[in-house]
Parts: structure tokens; C-alpha cells; sequence
């Protein structure tokens, strides 16, 4: 550690928090410099979480890579708390760098590290603020996102931006992989940007609050398709919801999982109408246009694609959502 950064004649001291997947190529970029940067002092983490049938309590991706590092590990339920705030200070950080950590940091916390707190966001900001950036910006339709790595204060992902990369959204990317892709393009972003955010040299931009558009937690219920709306709408649905909670309707009164689809043409059909199935896609009119559906899940049983749930199942003629999709 001799030839870690310093201030003042002391090493650097980061403190990490980050919780699921996206988090990890930044911590994994941050582990990479340790030796010849500064000291990772701890990571922290949600708690573990009941999940599955089982209800089984589960580590986050964060913790299970933190110890593979051999790095202390903090999961307080809140920041909020006197004794939690207290052992962060005991750490004495000088930078607390953070990746969809999923808690809150009050204003008590952003005043303990001496060089501050740094987010990694999945959007471009202003653009998205909130815990689900990916999806809103797959379900507004854009062409472009990307990652900001921004200065943390109190407000909503409101602080000034110190850099970003821009991606391209592809035409038929789920929220998983743009996810994926976004979450690399954050760990690079950091690794490139950490010499001269330790040094103080990272220029702090402040954010056009009139271009601000927020991006709200997904809540289950908004995976439930409306077949008035366009194929347009409904297909980005299905991109934006898979892996979770994953566009859903229902037929014949069991619940009915779209995992890929498309748009197609013009339809002249009650929405929610199955039109024919080509032995690769089933058809469905919407509001406006046709959703070639191209894998799906029936309740109870396994992924799979059109043609082999159509060889399973007549269903042409069949409206898909019924009273349920009202509800």
C-alpha cells in the first residue's frame, strides 16, 4: 500500500455500498486499483433478503463478491440510525462511492467522507432520476441512454454530474440486458474517472433541473398489459419488465408471461384477439397494430417460444386479458 494516493500523508480510505448486480463491475473496478490507489476500507450492503419458494434469506451479489475480496461488510437496515451512522464514521472515509445501493443516505451520512460521495447512475442525467432508469427510458420509448457519475446530496439524484458515457438502447434490448450493458459502461466510467476524482480535478456540472424527468420505482401491477394500447407501447413493456416483474395477461383465466415480443402490422380485430400463430410467432391485435409474440410462460410451467406452446395449445380466435386486465 506504499504507493497509494494520499492526503495529508495518509492512504485513502473508500467505503463502498452497492446491492445488486449492476453494482458489481464498479466494485470490481475499484478492487482492481486498491494496491496502487487507496485502502478499501468496507462494503455495504442491503440485508439479506427472503426470495424464492423457500423464502430462503438471500445475499445480495454485492456481498458475495465483497467476500471473495476479503473486505469488511456492513448491512445496516438504515442509515438513519445514530449507531449506524457511527460505526461509518469509525471507518474514517475519505470517499463513499456508491451503485444502487437501494437505502437512503441522510444529510448526516454525505457529511462524513472528507472528499464525499459519488453515485453511479444508470441514466443520463437530468434524465431519469429514481430507482428505475432503465425501464422508464425503455418504456418512453428513447434511443439513447447511458451513465452519470454524479455528486451525491440530498435531493433525488439531483447532484452536480461529474462525467458520463452515452450507449445507444437497442431496438430490441430487454431492461436485463441494457441493465447489464449499463452496468459495465459504469464500472468503466469509474475506473477511468477515479485518478482524477481523488485528486479533486473531476469538473462538477451542474444539472438543468427544467430537463429533469423522474423514473419512479416499478410497481407489479404495471406489467399487466392493456391490449387498447398500441403494439408499440406493449412491445417496449415486454422489453422494459423482463427480468422483472415481466409483462403479464391472461388466458382462459390462468396468468399468461410475455418474454419477447415485436410489432407487426395493421390488424382490424378486437384487442387482445390471438389472429393465427406462424409456427415461430402468436399474433395478437392491439389498440393499434399487431404483437408478434415470441416467447412466452403459462402459470406453473417453463419459458418457451410460440411455436412450442402452439403445439400445445389451439388458441386462435381466444382474447387474451379479459375482466381480469381491468382490474
Amino acid at each position: 500500500m506504499n504507493n497509494a494516493t494520499t492526503i495529508s500523508n495518509k492512504t485513502i480510505r473508500i467505503v463502498f455500498a452497492g446491492t445488486p448486480d449492476f453494482a458489481v463491475p464498479s466494485l470490481n473496478a475499484l478492487a482492481g486499483r486498491v494496491a496502487a490507489d487507496f485502502e478499501l476500507a468496507a462494503v455495504y450492503t442491503q440485508p439479506d433478503r427472503p426470495a424464492g419458494r423457500g423464502r430462503r434469506l438471500r445475499e445480495s451479489d454485492i456481498k458475495k463478491l465483497a467476500r471473495t475480496l476479503g473486505v469488511r461488510i456492513e448491512q445496516p437496515t438504515t442509515l438513519r440510525d445514530v449507531s449506524a451512522q457511527h460505526i461509518l464514521q469509525e471507518l474514517k472515509p475519505d470517499l463513499l462511492v456508491v451503485a444502487a445501493y437501494g437505502l437512503i443516505l441522510p444529510q448526516a451520512v454525505l457529511d462524513i467522507p472528507s472528499l464525499g460521495c459519488v453515485n453511479v447512475h444508470a441514466s443520463l442525467l437530468p434524465r431519469w432520476r429514481g430507482a428505475a432508469p432503465v425501464q422508464r427510458a425503455i418504456l418512453a420509448g428513447d434511443t439513447r441512454t447511458g451513465v452519470t457519475l454524479m455528486q451525491m446530496d440530498a435531493g433525488l439524484d439531483t447532484g452536480a454530474m461529474l462525467a458520463h458515457r452515452e450507449t445507444v438502447i437497442g431496438s430490441e434490448e430487454s431492461g436485463g440486458e441494457l441493465t447489464a450493458r449499463l452496468a459495465q459502461l459504469g464500472g468503466e466510467l469509474l475506473l477511468e474517472s477515479l485518478p482524477q476524482l481523488l485528486n479533486c480535478k473531476l469538473r462538477a456540472l451542474k444539472q438543468d433541473d427544467s430537463q429533469a424527468t423522474l423514473a419512479p420505482k416499478i410497481k407489479k401491477r404495471e406489467a399487466r398489459i392493456d391490449w387498447n394500447e398500441s403494439a408499440v407501447q406493449i412491445a417496449r413493456k415486454v422489453r422494459a419488465f423482463n427480468p422483472w416483474p415481466v409483462a403479464e395477461t391472461i388466458l382462459q383465466d390462468r396468468q399468461l408471461r410475455l418474454w419477447s415480443a415485436r410489432c407487426d402490422g395493421a390488424v382490424r380485430a378486437k384487442p387482445g384477439t390471438v389472429l393465427s400463430g406462424d409456427g415461430s410467432n402468436l399474433k395478437v391485435a392491439t389498440g393499434d397494430g399487431a404483437l408478434l409474440i415470441n416467447s412466452l410462460q403459462l402459470a406453473g410451467k417453463r419459458v418457451m417460444t410460440a411455436g412450442e406452446f402452439l403445439n400445445a395449445h389451439s388458441i386462435e380466435g381466444v382474447v387474451l386479458g379479459g375482466t381480469d386486465d381491468s382490474s
